[in-house]
C-alpha cells in the first residue's frame, strides 16, 4: 500500500527534528565543551575564577565590593565602582550580584529626590542620579582626602536644584521669580539651602520631597571644577553592573590610603597598580583600565594586611 503524502511529509520532520536534536543538543554542546577544556582556553571556559589556597575567592571578570559588615570601605583595599547589580534585593543589597545584572535605569533627567513608601510600608527617599553621585563624590573625597566638588553639586552632597516660581517668559524662563526652592534640601535636615538668592529672591528650603512642580526645575552649576578630582566611573555603576575594572586615575586616588594602611610606600602600590592596569584594547579602543579583584589579591599576597 503506498504512504499517504501526509504520512511522507510528517516522518520526513521527524526525521529532521531528531537529527537536529542529535547535532544541536548533543554534538555541538559536547563539541564546545571539549574544546573549552583545551589546555589555554579551560580558565576562561570556567568563568576565569580565581583561587587562593584552594578555595574560588571570585573572577576576574567579576567585580565585587570590599566593604565590611557595616559596609563601609575597608581602609586596607582598593574600592570597585559602585554597582546597580542586586543592590535593591533584600537578600544581597550590595551590588555585584550575577544572578541581578542590571544598571540603575537612571538617567540625566532623574535630578530630583523624592520620597516613597518601601515594602514595609515605611517613607524613604529615594534620591535621583545627581544627588547618588554628589554623595558618592563627597563619601570618596572625605575618604581619600582629595576635593570632592563637582559642577551641580552642593559641599553636603546633594544635587543643587531649584524650583523657580513665577510667570513664563516667552522663553519659558523665570526671570521674575515670586519664589524659589531647593528642592533636594529638606528643611528639616538642611534649614540653610546651599544658595542664599536667586534672581534677586530668597532661596528657601523644601518641605517635602517631589514637590514644587509648578516651578521651572533649575539645575546650579555652582563652583566645582570642570574637571572633578573623583573621577566618573568612581560615581557612577556600570551597564551590567559586574564590571571589575576602574580608571587608573581612580586607583591613583585611592594609592595614599593602601599605603597608609598597609605600611609600605605609595611607590610600592603604585607599582602594583601599574602590573595590573591593561592598556587600550588593540592599542586603540577604549580605556585603560585596573582590575580591582586582581590588584587587591596581589596586595594580599605582596603586601598582607596587620591591621
Amino acid at each position: 500500500m503506498r504512504m499517504s503524502t501526509w504520512m511522507r511529509q510528517h516522518l520526513a520532520a521527524l526525521r529532521a527534528l531528531l537529527v537536529l536534536t542529535v547535532i544541536t543538543g548533543i554534538v555541538y554542546p559536547v563539541a564546545v565543551f571539549a574544546v573549552g577544556q583545551v589546555p589555554g582556553l579551560k580558565d576562561r571556559a570556567d568563568g576565569s575564577l580565581i583561587e587562593v589556597d584552594g578555595k574560588v575567592v571570585g573572577s576576574s571578570l567579576i567585580g565585587q565590593p570590599f566593604t565590611g559588615a557595616d559596609g563601609a570601605a575597608l581602609v586596607q583595599y582598593f574600592q570597585s565602582r559602585p554597582s546597580a547589580a542586586g543592590e535593591l534585593s533584600a537578600d544581597t543589597g550590595d551590588g555585584y550580584d550575577p544572578l541581578s545584572t542590571s544598571a540603575s535605569n537612571l538617567g540625566p533627567e532623574d535630578i530630583r529626590d523624592v520620597t516613597v513608601t518601601d515594602d514595609a510600608g515605611d517613607t524613604v527617599t529615594k534620591p535621583g542620579l545627581l544627588t547618588t553621585v554628589c554623595a558618592r563624590s563627597k563619601e570618596i573625597a572625605d575618604r581619600e582626602g582629595v576635593d570632592g566638588r563637582r559642577p551641580f553639586c552642593t559641599e553636603d552632597g546633594i544635587g543643587a536644584v531649584l524650583s523657580v516660581i513665577g510667570p513664563r517668559d516667552a522663553d519659558g524662563q523665570v526671570s521674575r521669580p515670586v519664589a524659589v526652592y531647593s528642592v533636594n534640601e529638606l528643611c528639616s535636615r538642611h534649614p540653610a539651602p546651599f544658595l542664599e538668592r536667586y534672581h534677586g529672591v530668597a532661596v528657601r528650603c523644601a518641605s517635602e520631597l517631589g514637590g514644587y512642580t509648578e516651578g521651572r526645575i533649575v539645575p546650579v552649576h555652582g563652583d566645582g571644577p570642570a574637571e572633578p578630582a573623583v573621577p566618573a566611573d568612581a560615581v557612577t555603576a556600570s551597564g551590567s553592573g559586574l564590571d571589575p575594572h576602574i580608571s587608573p586615575e581612580y586607583a591613583a586616588i585611592q594609592i595614599a590610603r593602601i599605603a597608609r594602611a598597609r605600611g609600605i610606600s605609595e611607590q610600592r602600590v603604585s607599582d602594583l597598580v601599574e602590573a595590573n592596569t591593561s592598556g587600550r584594547v588593540l592599542g586603540f579602543l577604549g580605556e585603560p583600565t585596573v582590575d580591582v579583584v586582581e590588584l587587591n589579591l596581589a596586595l594580599d599576597r605582596a603586601h598582607p594586611y596587620r591591621g
